[in-house]
């Protein structure tokens, strides 16, 4: 397949039926998503990226789905991709909160897609942020990344998001010392969802006491916690506010061009090892290592000599 000029003249024109196809090629991880990325790349870093994360059940499908309201209340458009632990072919993605923000998705200004992990242990598809740099093309002003909180290894949004909030509940409590070594360590600011149930003041109380300890590098910005519940729409023109109040931090200090750099660099370097785990798997990979193993009972050899000298038959391939 060639990658046609009208396919990309659409997606820059912001036809969602476009955004969706491009979308669908670079899911597939061949040749063509890689050619579509490269023509459309002059279009991509003007949409403001938003992560949103935090432990099942926190809520984070509805602060999505208000956010995007309060977003279009100010005629701004809004992407999201909806990241879940299973396929959304199997309906995991289409239940409960994720049934209304698939009704906001009709709205002109929202494009919504779901993504499954597909084993990624960061939180977010690989292909999440190919899929982000599409959505950013064809001129949504911001995108969320909703993803599923999988505690200490949920880092992988903190280098696709601009912000990042990390979503709890009063019942995060007794397990929120548990999260900060992954999740409370990637947090620009907290949301205490659900803050009308009962113990919402202890939990908050003991994430002030945990942040108060933590010696942050940055000593210009502190984590603030947004009390929420946002299925009452309550404290959710907080949390917009917040992330506005961050963006300015950012773009004062240079702190933003600095954090998309970062990004930028993670990226070449997760490109570079996924191709190279490509090549170095692909079936004739797979048959060189089998065949070398067919002879060898387990005591023979340490599996370190076996990877060496695969290694060394994948560097002479170079």
């Amino acid at each position: 397949m060639i990658i046609s000029e009208s396919l990309v003249e659409k997606l820059l024109q912001k036809d969602k039926r476009s955004v969706a196809r491009s979308i669908s090629i670079i899911e597939s991880e061949n040749s063509d998503s890689s050619e579509l990325l490269k023509v459309i790349y002059h279009k991509v870093g003007n949409a403001y990226r938003i992560g949103i994360t935090g432990p099942p059940g926190a809520g984070k499908s509805t602060i999505t789905n208000q956010l995007i309201k309060v977003f279009l209340n100010e005629n701004k458009t809004v992407g999201v991709i909806a990241v879940d632990p299973t396929s959304p072919y199997t309906g995991g993605a289409l239940l409960g909160d994720r049934v209304r923000m698939n009704e906001i998705g009709l709205n002109p200004g929202v494009f919504i897609r779901s993504m499954a992990t597909r084993g990624s242990l960061g939180g977010l598809s690989k292909t999440a942020n190919d899929a982000a740099d599409i959505i950013d093309a064809a001129g949504y002003d911001y995108i969320i990344f909703e993803t599923v909180g999988v505690g200490q290894s949920e880092l992988d949004i903190a280098q696709a998001a601009d912000s990042t909030i990390v979503v709890l509940v009063p019942e995060s409590g007794d397990s929120v010392q548990a999260m900060k070594a992954g999740l409370m360590e990637i947090a620009d600011f907290f949301v205490m969802n659900k803050s009308d149930r009962p113990g919402s003041e202890q939990a908050i109380t003991s994430l002030k006491t945990i942040l108060m300890m933590k010696n942050y590098e940055d000593k210009l910005w502190f984590p603030t916690i947004i009390k929420a519940t946002a299925v009452d729409n309550k404290g959710v023109e907080d949390i917009a506010n917040e992330i506005a109040r961050h963006r300015k931090y950012l773009l004062d200090t240079g702190n933003f061009q600095k954090r998309r750099e970062n990004h930028f660099h993670m990226r070449i370097k997760e490109i570079v090892e996924d191709r190279i785990k490509k090549i170095l798997w692909s079936s004739e990979g797979q048959r060189k290592i089998h065949s070398s193993l067919d002879s060898l009972k387990i005591s023979d050899i340490s599996p370190y000599k076996i990877a060496d000298e695969i290694l060394d038959n994948f560097k002479k391939q170079l």
